[in-house]
Order: structure tokens, then sequence, then C-alpha cells
């Protein structure tokens, strides 16, 4: 089947030619005619697999001809950078169309929004927090919402937003078409998909498995050799775009400023960066600037770079979905891919249980040629910062030397009052002030 056999609205279909698109993917192919006739939709499907076209088309398609200048269609997403990802698939698909859409989340000054709010826009891809912001204050008008969709519904309940999600859900008209993509079910997102969608189509593509395309290998290791494996493991790969995974963003952090020194081009994607670096980062990656993108779960959602060639994990994930979530980001568009997990003997649970969620056992290989015997440090330094040096003490006499002055005694001559204290204590400062100080003494 080709795009063509859709109908849509010819400048929509002006926009799929325009950015190449042939085939629908299955998800696509399922969801666009679901969506197009009205129907709410429980999609579940991993990163990758292309739904935000299967929700994109279909909404580009229903305003094409709609009155502008009102929010018709809302898509709420977790994170600023799946929002950004969202939005630039919206205007790319709908430029033809002339709608306008916009992102709004924090981070970045409000102002820009409103402004572009007041304007008039049809379509808002947004971050629960910011859009709680603009419905408190009044600068966003939800009044006219045809469409919702709620994009990654399990990792919005991962990062705490579902009661975010129901405080913006209570204010919306509550006639509308509302779509729910979800690469999981845990009950939390099945009790929210129950309460929200009407009679809902459920469309389901991959979610068990990552592709077929993807190469595992476990490579287990000491914790303190990970980044020595890591570095062994880059000089017998294609570096020319991997994605690492990591626990925590000091780690990412360190661990690509480590590869940049090792000489890679490499940049990390965590929290605490600001917006436009998070940006940069990203749009590096993309467009090859940099060879490595060192990110955790939270920070790398939304990464969709359809060329990654390998994704490791310096450290295991908590879950065997979000494993599948990480290793779905390589392998796609038929291209092979690898995904390389570096374990310690305290994964072996995880071990097995992704397995199991796999159905299938993972190969465990060894890098020729690597010192796997090295011996831990005593005290592991590997992300610690440097320790200070000891500033040598300063002598301080003051105090001892004020001693007989506060007991009463009488001044007396160097050497003769206290002889254990004298000879390491010159005297000659203070016999000089005691005669002074007798007279206000009386």
């Amino acid at each position: 089947m080709k795009f063509q056999e859709f109908k849509l609205h010819p400048q929509v279909a002006a926009g799929v030619s325009a950015a190449g698109y042939t085939t629908p993917t299955p998800i696509q192919l399922q969801a666009i005619p679901i969506v197009m006739e009205g129907r709410d939709v429980m999609g579940l499907a991993q990163t990758g697999t292309g739904k935000t076209a299967a929700f994109a088309l279909p909404i580009l398609h229903r305003l094409a001809t709609a009155p502008r200048g009102k929010v018709r269609a809302l898509i709420i997403a977790p994170t600023r950078e799946l929002a950004e990802q969202i939005n630039d698939s919206f205007r790319q698909l709908g430029k033809q169309t002339r709608l306008k859409s916009i992102t709004v989340y924090g981070g970045v000054n409000v102002n820009p929004q409103i402004k572009q709010l007041k304007e008039g826009v049809e379509i808002v891809v947004a971050c629960p927090g910011r859009l709680l912001d603009h419905m408190s204050q009044g600068t966003i008008d939800l009044s006219h919402l045809e469409l919702l969709v709620l994009d990654e519904a399990d990792q919005m309940f991962d990062m705490g937003f579902l009661p975010d999600i129901r405080r913006i859900l209570k204010q919306l008209p509550a006639k509308r078409q509302t779509l729910l993509f979800s690469a999981t079910m845990p009950p939390d997102i099945r009790a929210l998909a129950s309460d929200i969608l009407v009679d809902p189509v459920t469309v389901q593509v991959g979610n068990t498995a990552p592709p077929v395309t993807v190469s595992h290998a476990l490579y287990p290791v000491a914790q303190h050799l990970k980044t020595a494996l890591l570095l062994e493991l880059l000089k017998h790969t294609d570096t020319e775009s991997v994605l690492v995974f990591t626990k925590t963003k000091h780690r990412a952090k360190r661990i690509g400023e480590q590869l940049e020194k090792a000489g890679y081009t490499a940049a990390s994607l965590q929290g605490n960066l600001s917006q436009n670096r998070r940006q940069q980062a990203l749009d590096g990656f993309r467009n090859g600037t940099f060879q490595i993108l060192v990110a955790t779960d939270i920070a790398a959602r939304g990464i969709d770079v359809s060329q990654i060639s390998h994704v490791i994990n310096y450290d295991i994930p908590d879950t065997p979905e979000a494993y599948v979530h990480r290793i779905g980001r390589t392998g796609r568009a038929a291209k092979s891919g690898d995904a390389f997990t570096m374990v310690t003997a305290e994964d072996d649970q995880m071990v097995r249980t992704i397995e199991k969620k796999l159905g299938a056992t993972l190969e465990r290989r060894k890098v020729t040629g690597f010192d796997y015997t090295v011996a831990a440090p005593q005290k592991d330094q590997e992300f610690a910062r440097p320790p200070r040096q000891p500033q040598p003490r300063r002598k301080t006499a003051a105090p001892k030397q004020a001693q007989p002055q506060t007991t009463g005694h009488k001044p007396a001559a160097a050497g003769t009052a206290q002889p254990h204290v004298r000879p390491a204590k010159p005297a000659s400062a203070p016999a000089a002030r005691h005669p002074r100080r007798a007279p206000r003494a009386r």
C-alpha cells in the first residue's frame, strides 16, 4: 500500500511526497485510517516505529480545511526533545497547509510562547508543567480543542506527570477525539486510557521485542573497568553514530568528557544542561558533528536519529521495557544495528529478566586483548572529584600568650614565669604591651 491510498488532503499529500515517504509503516497503515474516521485510539508502539506520522498526518488532514487561529490539536509529550521532534514533523509534513504549530515547555522564556499563542496557532505540542502554567495564567485557550494526543504515556507516568495530566484533562472540552500512545501498558496507564478513551480501537505494533535487525551482546566486566572497556569497544567499532546510556547525569557528563579526551567527537545529554546546550547536543548528533552521544534514559527520550549504528548500555537499565526502548533506537529503516550492554555480577537478575522478556539468551562476549584482571583501587576514583591537597597549618601563638593577663598574674620577665611555654613562643611583643595595660587594670 502507498500513502496515496489514504486520500489525504492534497496539501498534506504534498508534504508526504516532499518528505520522501512512500510506503507506510505498520502502525501508520493501521492507525491513519482509524484516526481519519474520528475514532479514539490506544496505540502500543515503540520509539522508531513511525507513530508520530501516524497521528500527525490525520490531524493535518482534518485541520487543513478548518478555521484558523484557534488551538484545535494538542499533543502532550514528556520531554522537550520529544516535543521539538513532534513539532518538526508537523512543520515538515504540513508545510503546504500553512497551519501554525508551536512547542510549549519549561526551561525557556515564556514570553515568546505567549506572543505566538496570542497571534493564533492551530497545533500545540506541550510538556505538562509549562502547559499547566499557561492554563492557570489564561494565556492559552483550549476551548476549541478537537484532538488530544498523549504521546509516550508510560514515560510521563515514570517521570511523575500523571497527576498533572489528570489536572489538564479536567479542563479540556469533553467532546474531543483522544489518541494515547505508549510503549508499555502498566496498570496506571491502562486505568488512564479507560478513563479518557471512548470506545477506542487498539493498535499494537512490535511491543514485546526490539527490531529483528538488532544484534545483542553482553560484556561481563567489573564496575571499575567499564570506562576502559568502553574505550576498547569503540576502537573496534564503526563510531559513525553511537548512543551510550548511563544511569546518572553526573556519569553521563564525566564519560562524555573522557571520550573527548580520548579523541572522539562526543557530547553528553543530561538534565543539568540548558535548553540551548541540550538542543546543540541533539542537533550535533543528528547532523554527524558528534560521533557519540552519552545520555540518561530521561534525557534521551525523544531522540529520533535513524542512522544510529550502535547503542551501548554503559549501565544496564532498570527494567526490560527500558532495555527495549534503548536498543530500539538502532536497527531502523531495515538497517542492521548493534546493542552492547556492559554487565557486572550485580546485574545477573536483571539480565535474566531481560532474556525472559525477549524470549532468548543473549550472547556473552569478551574483548580479545583486554585485561580483565586489573584490580580495583582501594577507593574507586573513576567518577570522584580530585582530592584537595592538604594545606600546612599556620602556628597561632596569641591565645597562649594572652593567658597571663586573664589569670591576674603580674607581667614577668621573659623565660621566668612559664619556662615550658616561653622558649617556643617569643614574648617580645606581649611583654611590651603588659606595662601599658597595668594602669587600665587599676
